[in-house]
């Protein structure tokens, strides 16, 4: 019923829609996502061919070519067969016209019915969205917001069209009132195709069935809805879903770093992108299908950065860790949780190679890890869980910090002291010399944990294993701790392990959580899921402990 070809929309000389292919057939709702700036709004107006710029491609509705319509056939189409409804209902509804008169309007402005049986069908359709009676002869100045916003929904709705184009249908609405009016535009336009723009991610899980996800003017993720949010296989994709208060899981929630720049080479969402490579510096990647889903991506999506298979290791009779499979991805924050002696700390040592395995393979992205050399310890480094033990006390802290870019021997001394100065800062620690002078037994506990965390991080690693990291600080401390990684992972695209016993922490920190007993992983997911819906008795234990210990009663 609708199809887009290449569509580009351009005001001047900015590119703000980039090559738009899409198809909606009968029936069929699309949510189009994404962040202020990324065009959502342009691609409603250009399908209402409204745009006030330079228009190419086609954009066709059953079979008719829009674009290349006349003015007067467009007319006949616009809130007829295809209706709108915008996001700004200040600069919409007529200021000195009743609302009643104004849905009333816009069905006799297409002779479909003469005045009185307009104004029924516009009593009748103000009603279903929520107006009271004794506000039809209202002003729109006389409503509120979310008001207004039911109006032009019931404006859109008058005619039955075949296409509605809702542009933030609901982001002046309140929790209930979203609610309502999500529930009237699925039964009120059941035989209609719907495309919704929006940021609201809660909006295009309950409207529609596909999503789009639109970065800069172009398409970067398209897929059925639910598989697309639950699973995201683009980064940007991911980014955005970290942004959005959800309340199943209590992690805090989490930017994406930088802001959109469409004057960028190659993939625009490369500045952004925890897991860029070169050539998405160069070339505009394709949208193509891989494995049912259509991605923008050189590298086919988010990446496995680090997985196990079937990794085991004995001591003696003791199986400590048992044919243990997980897998970390760019970018993510994997927690693992379980009691002490569950097996969690071994399993971080198997990875970094401080113990051999009795079975089973690593493997850093697809190559499988067979010795560790300088290039292994660039991307993988190790917060210890006792920062007291696992610093040297006869080094100082710029010793302690600047020691891993000694060993790979990067660049001359001056530059080793810049970094480790730098990497300093980035963890909120002093960079004078008077601290950089400081033995470890001078500093208080949060002080030596964040020396440990530059002193993983002073290498750019690509994926940072923290093995109990906030377990010895009290609870100010742990905060502090928790809101820096996640601080550092938005800001450098860190990929984390997260080792802890508790699983209120791993819900704060989580993108996915594995809980581990007697050597096994017994339970995998994403948080959100792991957290209301515990499928494990062993993952039941450990929530209602941690629920037990809770402030309230």
């Amino acid at each position: 019923m609708l199809k887009l070809e290449a569509l580009e929309v351009s005001y001047g000389e900015k590119k703000i829609l980039n090559g738009i292919d899409l198809e909606l057939k009968d029936g069929e709702s699309l949510a189009v996502i994404g962040e202020s700036g990324a065009g959502k709004t342009t691609l409603a107006l250009s399908l209402m061919r409204l745009v006030d710029g330079s228009v190419k491609g086609k954009i066709l509705f059953n079979g008719l070519d829009l674009l290349s319509l006349p003015e007067e056939a467009i007319n006949e189409l616009r809130g007829n067969r295809i209706a709108w409804a915008p996001q700004n209902s200040n600069n919409t509804l007529n200021p000195v016209h009743t609302i009643l008169n104004q849905v009333a309007e816009s069905i006799t402005e297409h002779k479909l019915k003469n005045r009185r049986e307009a104004g029924k069908q516009a009593s009748i359709l103000l009603s279903s969205f929520g107006i009271p009676v004794n506000r039809f002869s209202a002003y729109p100045h006389q409503l509120s917001g979310g008001e207004q916003q039911r109006v032009l929904l019931a404006i859109a709705s008058a005619n039955q069209p075949e296409l509605l184009i809702l542009d933030e249908p609901i982001s002046s609405l309140d929790a209930p009132a979203r609610a309502e009016v999500i529930e009237l535009l699925k039964h009120t336009n059941q035989d209609c195709s719907f495309i919704v723009t929006t940021h609201d991610i809660s909006t295009a899980a309950k409207l529609a069935d596909k999503v789009a996800i639109l970065y800069a003017g172009r398409i970067v993720e398209l897929g059925l809805s639910g598989e697309v949010l639950s699973r995201p296989r683009h980064p940007y994709t991911r980014g955005l879903i970290r942004c959005y208060p959800d309340m199943t899981t209590g992690k805090d929630l989490q930017g994406i770093k930088g802001v959109m720049d469409r004057s960028v080479n190659g993939c625009s969402f490369h500045p952004r992108c925890t897991q860029a490579i070169e050539i998405c510096r160069k070339e505009i990647p394709p949208l193509r299908l891989i494995q049912g889903r259509h991605i923008a991506c050189h590298r086919g999506g988010i990446i496995p950065l680090l997985s196990t298979k079937n990794l085991s290791k004995r001591f003696d009779s003791l199986l400590a860790v048992d044919a243990v499979k997980i897998t970390i991805e760019g970018g993510e924050t994997l927690a693992l949780v379980g009691e002490s002696g569950s097996g969690k700390t071994t399993l971080a040592k198997l990875i970094m190679g401080l113990i051999e395995p009795t079975e089973g393979e690593i493997y850093l992205e697809d190559s499988l890890v067979s010795n560790r050399g300088k290039d292994f310890y660039r991307q993988v480094q190790m917060i210890f869980q006792n920062p007291g033990e696992s610093l040297s006390h006869r080094l100082s802290v710029l010793e302690l910090v600047r020691e891993s870019l000694d060993i790979q021997e990067i660049g001359a001394r001056d530059e080793r002291d810049r970094l480790v100065r730098q990497v300093l800062r980035e963890v909120e620690l002093p960079d004078s010399e008077a601290f950089l002078n400081e033995y470890p037994h001078h500093l208080s506990a949060g002080e030596m944990q964040r020396v440990t965390i530059a002193r993983a991080l002073v290498l750019e690693p690509r994926l940072l294993i923290a093995d109990e990291p906030v377990a010895f600080l009290d609870s100010s401390l742990q905060a502090k701790i928790l809101k820096l990684l996640l601080k550092l992972q938005e800001q450098r695209g860190l990929s984390l392990l997260f080792i802890t016993h508790d699983i209120a922490v791993a819900r704060k920190i989580s993108d996915r959580i594995a809980v581990m007993k007697d050597g096994k992983i017994v339970e995998q997911g994403p948080a959100t899921k792991i957290i209301t819906s515990p499928g494990h008795a062993y993952t039941r234990k450990l929530s209602q402990a941690a629920l037990d210990l809770s402030l309230e009663d």
